[in-house]
């Protein structure tokens, strides 16, 4: 009963692919704005069109390539590389010394 109980409540917890891709536009658009980038500089930057960026922080949609260019724009790309790797470890010490 308790695995029951454990998978449902990780199944309510988890987030929709909208409320992700929200907090992804708001990621970019927050480190944009620490930039000091409006969306047409971020356009020109990336080669991605005004309205694709506007697009983008308003109703969450993009497509993939006009996102890494985004990313690339802003200096994220290394983010995006990393975003599915973990570190192993091999020893407690390790985990430790980070």
């Amino acid at each position: 009963m308790v695995n029951i109980l454990s998978m449902s409540n990780q199944f309510l917890n988890q987030k929709t692919p909208n409320e992700i891709a929200k907090s992804l536009a708001d990621k970019i658009k927050e480190h944009r704005k620490k930039l000091k980038f409006s969306q047409e500089v971020l356009a020109q930057k990336s080669g991605v069109s005004l309205g694709s960026i506007k697009r983008f922080e308003t109703k969450y949609e993009i497509s993939l390539q006009s996102f890494i260019k985004i990313a690339i724009a802003l200096d994220l790309d290394n983010d995006l590389e990393n975003l599915f790797t973990q570190k192993t470890y091999t020893s407690i010490d390790e985990i430790i010394k980070g």
